[in-house]
């Protein structure tokens, strides 16, 4: 048994001061404060100070980051960028395709699916570094608004048809779980039905869809959106589209880039007020480039430029250079929200959203899957499985 002891632990839902975690064969045995519980005389303590305690991050959309893109990475160079994003406090992801070659895209899927199945029995040994779990796979593209596709190439693209949705499915060995869509398109709304009925966490985005288009797409299944603000159709006082069902619809949980780039920080107050501590998340849409100088990198089959932290292609904006622990505290500087709460938006919220019991959360049962943080939010050490120490 390993025991941490903090000054603050979030589960995110409350706050534990002067904190204890139990951790027992990779799995939260017990959480309480130091008064309420004793510390097992055969237990290894490790006292963290004044150091908090909260989940790891989860990040549900991701391209690559260290230099490596998720579609063209080699499963020999994954553990790479698995330690990379541990440095950042993320412990789970989802690696994110983008619309390519269908034949390119279905070899990428299948070897995701290789990682994430081989990362279920990955047992780092004591001492050795944590590494990142990929935990599902989320399909950005094909079925895209060919008018709101950003960066996507427009020649892969293509219409929604269950059988295109099956052979992407049989491709990634059902580990597809979460995909992006315009369900404006034809036959969205039919792929949309078979994707939420294999439980696959289907989000609206990339879309140009007027509100009735949007509503449509979640009566038949859409339950979280893409990016909020990016690559969809702009709101309109009298037109409002896409946004307001996004905005306004407490069904469905939503995303957003917080790298003081893709969204303003006052358009990032704006979609936190509207969707509260419940329903915000965060994602990075992170690039290969990631933690890397400036200069040019993949994404898929697209070749990006980064320069002063902007990753464009042909002057639009390409994913990003975020990082997941710089996302939570610009969501403090930019909203005046709470350490608590931010952290909130990068853990239970993302793990809830795509069905991940296990993760996001500090609770007994839950795999030790955790970051610590200093009290304003810089990442001292990530633990994954217990592993760490």
């Amino acid at each position: 048994m390993i025991v941490l002891s903090a000054s603050r632990l979030f589960t995110p839902q409350e706050e534990i001061k002067n904190a204890l975690l139990f951790i027992e064969d990779g799995l939260i045995s017990a959480v309480s404060s130091q008064d309420q519980k004793a510390i097992p005389a055969s237990a290894r303590l490790v006292d963290l100070g004044d150091s908090v305690l909260a989940p790891g991050f989860v990040d549900i959309h991701m391209h690559g980051g260290a230099g490596l893109d998720v579609m063209r990475a080699s499963p020999a160079e994954l553990p790479h960028l698995n330690q990379f994003l541990t440095t950042h406090g993320v412990t789970g992801y989802f690696p994110t395709t983008v619309a390519a070659p269908l034949d390119q895209t279905c070899v990428a899927l299948e070897r995701l699916a290789d990682a994430i199945e081989g990362s279920r029995d990955f047992k780092a040994a004591d001492g050795g570094a944590p590494q990142a779990q990929p935990l599902g796979i989320h399909l950005e593209g094909p079925f895209l608004s060919h008018k709101r596709r950003g960066v996507h190439p427009p020649e892969y693209l293509a219409e929604p048809t269950v059988q295109l949705f099956e052979r992407l499915w049989q491709a990634a060995r059902g580990h597809v779980r979460m995909m992006t869509i315009a369900p404006e398109l034809p036959g969205a709304l039919e792929v949309i039905a078979e994707a939420s009925r294999r439980n696959v966490l289907v989000s609206i985005g990339h879309s140009d869809a007027v509100l009735e288009a949007a509503r449509a797409g979640v009566k038949a299944g859409a339950r979280h959106a893409t990016h909020t603000f990016n690559a969809m159709r702009p709101l309109d006082h009298r037109d409002p589209g896409i946004l307001a069902e996004v905005l306004t619809d407490s069904r469905l949980t939503a995303d957003i880039i917080v790298d003081g780039i893709h969204v303003m920080p006052e358009v990032v107050q704006l979609f936190l007020q509207a969707k509260g501590i419940d329903h915000a998340v965060l994602i990075t849409d992170a690039t290969a480039a990631a933690g890397m100088p400036d200069g040019t990198y993949q994404l898929g089959p697209i070749q990006v430029e980064v320069k002063n932290g902007r990753c464009t292609m042909d002057g639009k904006l390409a994913g990003s250079v975020l990082t997941m622990d710089r996302a939570v505290r610009n969501v403090i500087h930019f909203a005046d929200w709470s350490l608590q709460d931010a952290v909130r938006a990068a853990t239970l919220n993302p793990a809830r959203a795509v069905g991940l019991a296990k993760h996001g959360q500090l609770v007994p049962g839950a795999e030790a899957n955790l970051v610590v943080l200093s009290p304003d939010g810089e990442v001292r050490k990530t633990i994954v499985r217990g592993r760490g120490f």
